[in-house]
């Protein structure tokens, strides 16, 4: 029961009883990514009237967030590219880095020195500084 009423309700987690409903009429599955993720496309490729091109859209596996699309996916999501990574054969570049999840907000989120965050105090002023005053 808990499962129908996070499906019925919830879109971070997973996909909607709507989405999933769509998806199965509608849908047509083009691949899976590394992660999981499921990628689909109006089924047959169909030019939806009322956008004038192919709906395509993605089920996360497990929390939607939107860094969790490899570049490959995310060029053919956004209609950059015409053919999805499982038809072109696509490799990854040298440079493509393996995903790392977005970190803001939590205990290891990026905090540059003089963050009063990353030590709880305030580096000694260097001396190069100088208030403004009205008038001055």
């Amino acid at each position: 029961m808990k499962q129908f009423f996070l499906k019925l309700f919830t879109w971070w987690n997973g996909q909607t009883f709507g989405t999933q409903l769509w998806t199965w009429r509608f849908g047509e599955l083009v691949g899976e990514d590394e992660q999981g993720n499921r990628y689909y496309r109006t089924r047959g490729g169909k030019i939806d009237p009322t956008l004038h091109f192919e709906r395509r859209w993605v089920v996360y596996n497990g929390l939607a967030e939107a860094s969790r699309i490899p570049p490959a996916w995310h060029g053919w999501i956004h209609h950059t590219v015409d053919t999805p990574p499982t038809e072109d054969g696509h490799k990854p570049r040298e440079w493509e880095k393996p995903h790392v999840p977005n970190l803001t907000g939590t205990p290891y989120a990026y905090r540059p020195s003089g963050s009063t965050l990353s030590s709880g105090k305030r580096p000694k002023a260097t001396g190069d500084y100088v208030p403004w005053t009205p008038g001055g």
